[in-house]
């Protein structure tokens, strides 16, 4: 079994992420380790005392048993030390890989996350990171053990130089056994995990599509047993295959050690002075070894799932690039003018299945100014928010921030301007980006003035409960909107899913506050009967804009009458 050649292979991969997580423990690692190796020379000197305690003569007794003792309080407390570092490791490598990829994915871009989708995060974050600590408990197993093994044939080679060639030649059968097992078992593996990421989608889908499930019943049936199930047993399958595959190698390889016992005792031992001591002799050290050999070839295949986990989370992590710099400690600026000159942007479109066009897109956004967009699905109104508020680069043109133009050195300052709530928002049960003495009254207040008081509260900078409609989660991110008081709101289809009442408020108490406020607001809406309050009418059609003027929002039936414009370069 070439095992200590498999094992430096293992250790050593040219992988990034046991790299991190290597240099982030270093000294615990090598303490770990050392204690590790102790152990193991301590439990291969306390076999060699064994083993001349059984041939020693009467003088000699005492002082091998004080020797004993010593021996086995030391493989006691390295065994102790070992495991407890380990186990430490084990657990700050968890959290620090956590930590990493949850980095990784804050400094990512936008657009990046989108790309690589929720499913593998949240699968990179769960289950591969678990893989990867296993590795760090089970490598003081893997790591005596080994020493174990090591230290076992080298006392072999002492008692016969012709046994240790045979066993020589034993591992060397069974490291060809365990490199073939290693490789396809490898394959099957990787499969898995690329299984894996497919199947957390699926769990999500689960909890959130639940009503269209509960509501369909074949639906139901096709979902469980065409998607999550297949997806389950393709998982089932393919790691019980290649872990049996790493299993049957050591099997393989216990079977070689009890033929190699075999030839050793009844055919390399003939008839020789003390035979029976060689034999004790190598029967102790045949039983000794056969247990650590067992552990160290099933605790490699958790080494090779962690290294398969790890390289998941190295592909993943990857392709989050981050290509802005980071704003640290700045306050949010002030808004004097943004202007959009000549920016486009494409991607593929689901409705047509082809790249679409946006832009190119000329506009300007002023304080205290309320613009309406509008227009057809699919028509490119959220892409435009996502550009206007820096989540997107502009593939072409540039946005133009109080002057300057916005690129990598500042789009994350300019971020910073922005209050916004998507169509798909989140919310977080904290108010994480607002502070002040009276957040707690002042969070109270707009509840109240949203009617939302009955239903939860602000207490301690929390939110006392989540669970509500999606209308009352959307005023409660206005809530979180107001509280984080930034120069521009953005808001994409808020009142889609309100009552007549709150829309009314909506459009004619909150967004003239804001107004009155000095703030700039974009709202994204398909409420033509609130036109009129507009300060102006952005219409897009297929990617362009058309600018209406305030006179001819005045009047819904001129608004209705007007001929949209499908010119893509706009005045402003």
């Amino acid at each position: 079994m070439v095992i200590i050649r498999h094992l430096h292979i293992h250790l050593y991969y040219e992988t990034a992420v046991l790299k991190y997580l290597i240099s982030q423990s270093k000294r615990l690692l090598i303490g770990a380790s050392i204690a590790s190796v102790v152990h193991g020379a301590c439990s291969v000197f306390l076999l060699a005392q064994i083993s001349s305690a059984l041939t020693a003569e009467a003088p000699d007794r005492m002082e091998m048993a004080l020797i004993f003792g010593g021996t086995a309080v030391a493989v006691m407390l390295s065994y102790m030390v070992a495991n407890i570092l380990f186990e430490r490791l084990g657990q700050r490598a968890h959290a620090e890989l956590r930590s990493f990829i949850a980095k990784r994915v804050i400094a990512s871009d936008y657009r990046h996350l989108e790309l690589i989708g929720a499913a593998r995060v949240q699968s990179a974050l769960s289950e591969h990171c678990t893989h990867v600590a296993e590795f760090f408990v089970s490598f003081p197993i893997i790591l005596t053990n080994a020493v174990i093994v090591a230290g076992c044939l080298i006392y072999m080679a002492l008692l016969s130089w012709q046994v240790f060639l045979l066993a020589v030649i034993v591992i060397g059968f069974g490291s060809l056994g365990y490199h073939l097992a290693h490789l396809r078992a490898i394959r099957h593996l990787d499969t898995a995990a690329q299984e894996q990421d497919r199947l957390f989608a699926y769990f999500r889908s689960l909890t959130d599509g639940a009503k269209e499930l509960r509501l369909n019943r074949d639906k139901r049936v096709a979902f469980y047993d065409n998607v999550l199930g297949k997806s389950i047993e393709i998982v089932r399958h393919e790691r019980t295959f290649g872990m049996s595959l790493f299993i049957g190698s050591a099997s393989w390889g216990n079977f070689l050690i009890y033929a190699f016992i075999g030839m050793v005792l009844f055919v390399l031992v003939g008839d020789v002075p003390d035979r029976a001591l060689i034999m004790t002799g190598f029967a102790l050290v045949f039983v000794y070894m056969v247990g650590p050999l067992e552990a160290l070839l099933l605790n490699i295949p958790r080494a090779n799932l962690a290294q398969v986990s790890a390289d998941r989370i190295d592909e993943i992590t990857r392709t989050m690039a981050a290509s802005e710099e980071q704003t640290d400690g700045l306050s949010p600026p002030s808004l004097q003018s943004i202007k959009l000159q000549g920016v486009l942007h494409r991607y593929y479109h689901e409705q047509s299945d082809e790249l679409f066009t946006m832009g190119p897109i000329d506009l300007e956004f002023c304080p205290g100014q309320i613009t309406f967009l509008v227009g057809g699905n699919g028509s490119g109104k959220t892409t435009l928010a996502k550009l206007l508020v820096g989540l997107y680069p502009p593939e072409e043109g540039q946005i133009i921030f109080n002057g300057t133009v916005v690129d990598e050195t500042n789009r994350d300052h300019y971020r910073q301007l922005f209050s916004t709530i998507f169509s798909d928002f989140h919310l977080f049960d904290r108010l994480l980006e607002t502070g002040g003495v009276d957040l707690d009254n002042e969070g109270n207040r707009l509840l109240a003035k949203l009617h939302l008081q009955n239903k939860v509260k602000v207490k301690d900078g929390a939110f006392t409960t989540l669970e509500l409609s999606q209308g009352q989660r959307k005023r409660l991110a206005l809530v979180v909107a107001y509280l984080e008081n930034r120069p521009f709101f953005m808001f994409d289809e808020w009142a889609a899913d309100q009552d007549p009442v709150f829309k009314e408020v909506f459009y004619r108490e909150v967004l003239p506050e804001l107004r009155a406020m000095g703030k700039a607001v974009l709202v994204i809406s398909h409420d033509d009967r609130y036109f009129h309050l507009a300060d102006r009418l952005i219409r897009m059609e297929s990617g362009c804009l058309t600018l209406n003027s305030q006179a001819a929002m005045k009047d819904k039936d001129s608004l209705a009458s007007a001929t949209p414009s499908v010119a893509c370069s706009n005045a402003v």
